[in-house]
């Protein structure tokens, strides 16, 4: 019900309040899960809906934005970078490591445009 709800074009203030209601619900339904794992759980996409009304409000309706979007973008630009990095000050390596993927993505661009890349690299004897 809340995915209905925040992929809507036009949000109201009655679509707000719907909103959250449904993520009162949620919260209130999802201590179950405290019976399966009391040592606590993580439910991070489920989290960011709190966060949706405030930003609804501050920049209008997300138009079927997913989370899912953003996770996989995290992932691209954050967690594979991480991986490469030493792990000792890794933010400045990550922040290299984007720029060095950005370089090599700008290139095959341009190389593909001038027709570098098609075709054979080698010729077949």
């Amino acid at each position: 019900e809340f995915c209905h709800l925040v992929r809507r074009s036009v949000i109201d203030e009655d679509t707000l309040l719907a909103i959250d209601d449904t993520v009162a619900k949620f919260h209130q339904t999802r201590e179950i899960f405290r019976l399966i794992r009391p040592d606590g759980f993580s439910l991070p996409r489920q989290h960011s809906m709190v966060h949706y009304r405030p930003l609804i409000e501050a920049f209008a309706a997300p138009n079927g934005l997913c989370s899912s979007i953003t996770e996989s973008k995290h992932i691209k630009a954050v967690q594979k970078p991480y991986r490469r990095s030493s792990r000792n000050k890794p933010l400045g390596q990550i922040l290299l490591t984007n720029q060095r993927l950005d370089k090599l993505g700008a290139a095959r661009v341009d190389f593909t445009a001038r027709g570098m890349l098609s075709g054979a690299l080698l010729p077949l004897p």
